[in-house]
């Protein structure tokens, strides 16, 4: 089945699925590590999305988010939405930014800048290689390939399967110190 963006095929770029949501690394990353969280659902506004599809848009936001800072090791992200054609949205299919962030990375509130640049150039962009032309990039972000895509998609969904999976098994240990704290709780104490 075909995964789109608004109306772009981008299945080689995907690299997790929820029932509602997908996670897809960028045609032109701000920084390395630079990925979009999108339902499935084509609406162009968040308010539009259902509970069910709120919810896990939500928790697959939280999760991309930890696992991204985790394993581009940031020190923290910039998760960015523009909801809407005033607020800088020009793909009309409501998508967040999840963008990793280092204490020296140097960009500040620039960053914000070249969010905006980077929402104006998306849709023109996709446009142009829909119909078989690509156009001139800016000077600081080349798109990249679909092989290099690609590549980055299947090296993030392989690492987000061992992430998910240290990450169930450091609950499961937390929830059993939990539950032997209660015990050793219960046993000290007489009716």
């Amino acid at each position: 089945m075909t995964t789109y963006f608004y109306k772009f095929p981008v299945t080689p770029q995907v690299f997790y699925k929820t029932k509602y949501t997908y996670a897809l690394v960028n045609l032109k990353p701000i920084v390395p590590g630079h990925v979009l969280v999108v339902p499935f659902r084509r609406v162009a506004r968040l308010k539009q999305l259902n509970a069910k599809e709120s919810t896990d848009f939500i928790a697959t936001v939280q999760l991309i988010n930890e696992f991204i800072e985790k394993v581009y090791k940031a020190d923290a992200s910039n998760i960015a939405m523009q909801d809407g054609i005033a607020a800088g949205q020009s793909v009309p299919h409501v998508h967040c930014h999840i963008i990793p962030r280092y204490l020296k990375d140097g960009y500040g509130d620039h960053i914000y800048d070249l969010l905006e640049k980077h929402e104006a150039d998306l849709n023109g962009f996709f446009q142009q290689v829909c119909r078989g032309r690509i156009v001139a990039a800016d000077m600081d972000r080349h798109p990249r390939s679909m092989e290099e895509m690609e590549k980055e998609a299947k090296w993030l969904q392989g690492e987000l399967e061992k992430f998910v999976k240290a990450r169930e098994g450091e609950k499961e240990e937390e929830e059993g110190k939990k539950e032997g704290e209660g015990k050793k709780e219960g046993e000290g104490k007489k009716e």
